[in-house]
């Protein structure tokens, strides 16, 4: 049995915290180890209990006495570097398209409404596949993020979006970890460059990132095992 997808939560509304546990507790996949109400009971959460998927909402007090919002976008990458491993997922009442793209730049995998029913009702999925290297927006969330569509005549994917994706396609089981290494970057760099491209691409995993990357010859095609025993000619 693959091992346990560990969760931790950061959201100050106990109903909405209650309504992901109520989500969760049957999915033998999926562990809780830890909720927290402010911004500033989350670093001692996570030091105490490894985490693969955060679930964040954006705007949360910092302390009981300090009700100003945790600083989420400075807080995001600084806990990305300090634990490469982990993903992040936030889920959000706050539609605005700047906001959600500044998430997604800032290192989250995801971006939720809170309203959106059908996106929390799949919520085990959701994170099991963001904790394999996907990219999941709820269908608000990506209407929102894509109000401005690309300028004319700017490329579909950036030269390092597409380094990357040749790279996943010439090593399509390496993980984060590997291909930051084959780059000599950061974890959170990678997951950056294709969370952008999944955006870019309209799709949520890599699998599909890499199909569509090659049925629109961004990078090169897929060589069948036929052609590689073919003799040559």
């Amino acid at each position: 049995m693959p091992p346990k997808i560990r969760v931790a939560i950061l959201d100050d509304h106990l109903s909405i915290v209650d309504g992901y546990l109520y989500r969760l507790k049957d999915l033998r996949n999926i562990e809780v180890v830890g909720t927290a109400a402010f911004g500033a009971e989350l670093e001692p959460l996570l030091a105490e209990h490894p985490v693969d998927v955060l679930i964040l909402d954006v705007n949360v007090p910092t302390t009981p006495d300090n009700p100003n919002p945790y600083p989420i976008l400075h807080v995001i990458p600084t806990l990305l570097q300090k634990y490469p491993d982990m993903t992040v997922l936030v889920i959000s009442m706050l539609a605005e398209h700047l906001l959600i793209r500044a998430v997604m730049e800032a290192g989250a995998s995801g971006y939720i409404l809170k309203d959106d029913s059908e996106s929390i009702r799949e919520l085990g999925a959701i994170m099991q596949s963001v904790a394999s290297g996907g990219v999941y927006l709820s269908q608000q969330a990506q209407q929102q993020l894509f109000k401005r569509h690309l300028k004319p005549g700017e490329p579909a994917l950036t030269r390092r979006q597409i380094e990357v994706l040749s790279l996943c396609a010439a090593h399509p089981d390496a993980s984060i970890a590997d291909l930051a290494s084959k780059l000599g970057v950061t974890n959170s760099t990678i997951r950056n460059l294709l969370s952008g491209a999944y955006l870019r691409l309209g799709v949520h995993t890599r699998a599909a990132a890499l199909a569509t990357a090659r049925q629109r010859e961004l990078i090169t095609p897929e060589v069948s095992l036929a052609r590689l025993k073919s003799p040559p000619p």
